[in-house]
């Protein structure tokens, strides 16, 4: 008891704020990934700027067990691809029979644009030139190889009509420098580190989409979005490239508090700065970008801010 002497009152209120603080947890992906560094420094932010709040961005395995952290209210805040998102919002793809309805969005960070390159020389133009080719589509059973069917199926387009090659960005990068394969398909935010060195070393292309191609994958893929990758971003590739999009976003849930979720979409959408500055694919962390692609119903909080801001939302972007 004696020690309690020695206690200041200044000491024993900071000791007060820190067990009364509240505690906010932000999902994230791995370390190496983009959502990492982007949810810290919202975590960062959120603990600087937000009084009372203490909020610690953690490690998981990304999208889908995010949703479930959402779900079971294990965490506040978590990171998703768009399709992840909607999925498990409506109780569909891989989560067939466990549609999660509290989910509720937050903001779209940034764009997954889909690449397709080809060395300069390819007689490769369209999607319907990859038959018969060797196209790297992703690693196994990643988010770019569900990417990439996504935007081939829908133009007639299947695993039978080429010979798909099952590699990560890195190994498709070498593997199209080393004339091993014929195409590769990155769905990622634009510019991609494996294409950067590729370009430094090789002529690359990037196809084009046509427009029939690109509204074929949005009448099929409501999640995506018409997009172009800007001239410059790779050596040699000086033309703008039609694509499409896929977004990644932030998501809570339901039951999180309307004056919370309204605090860190402010605090998000208005210190962009500081986002880009731990990553800049944060660049697209705006207004604008979030409205334009979110696939599934913004939390109250966020329709509040929106409001303020006097902007207003899709139809489904609102829980009838």
């Amino acid at each position: 008891m004696k020690q309690l002497r020695y206690i200041t009152a200044s000491s024993l209120l900071m000791i007060s704020q820190l067990t009364f603080a509240q505690q906010i947890s932000v999902a994230t992906g791995g370390t190496g990934g983009v959502y990492y560094p982007i949810g810290g420094a919202i975590a960062d932010l959120a603990t600087s700027q937000l009084e009372g709040v203490n909020a610690v961005a953690e490690v998981t395995g990304a999208s889908a067990e995010n949703m479930g952290l959402i779900w079971r209210q294990d965490s506040d805040f978590a990171f998703s691809v768009g399709d992840t998102a909607y999925e498990a919002y409506h109780g569909i793809g891989g989560f067939e029979g466990k549609q999660l309805e509290s989910l509720r969005a937050v903001a779209s960070v940034y764009p997954s644009s889909i690449h397709i390159a080809v060395l300069a020389g390819s007689d490769i133009y369209s999607l319907d030139d990859l038959k018969g080719k060797k196209v790297s589509v992703g690693a196994p059973g990643s988010g770019n190889e569900l990417n990439s069917r996504s935007v081939l199926e829908p133009n007639g387009i299947t695993y039978e009509d080429f010979y798909p090659q099952r590699l990560n960005f890195n190994e498709t990068a070498d593997a199209l420098g080393d004339g091993d394969i014929d195409a590769g398909i990155w769905s990622v935010p634009a510019p991609a580190s494996s294409l950067i060195s590729l370009s430094t070393t090789r002529d690359i292309r990037l196809l084009s989409m046509s427009d029939e191609e690109i509204n074929h994958v949005l009448s099929d893929n409501p999640i995506y979005s018409r997009h172009t990758i800007p001239g410059g971003l790779y050596s040699g590739v000086d033309e703008t490239t039609n694509t499409v999009i896929l977004p990644n976003v932030i998501v809570t849930n339901k039951n999180v508090s309307e004056d919370l979720v309204y605090s860190i979409a402010k605090l998000i959408f208005e210190n962009n700065d500081a986002l880009v500055s731990v990553h800049p694919a944060a660049r697209d962390t705006t207004v604008e970008f979030s409205i334009s692609s979110m696939p599934i119903p913004f939390h109250e909080g966020v329709i509040r801010y929106f409001d303020e801001m006097g902007v207003s939302v899709e139809k489904h972007q609102m829980v009838e």
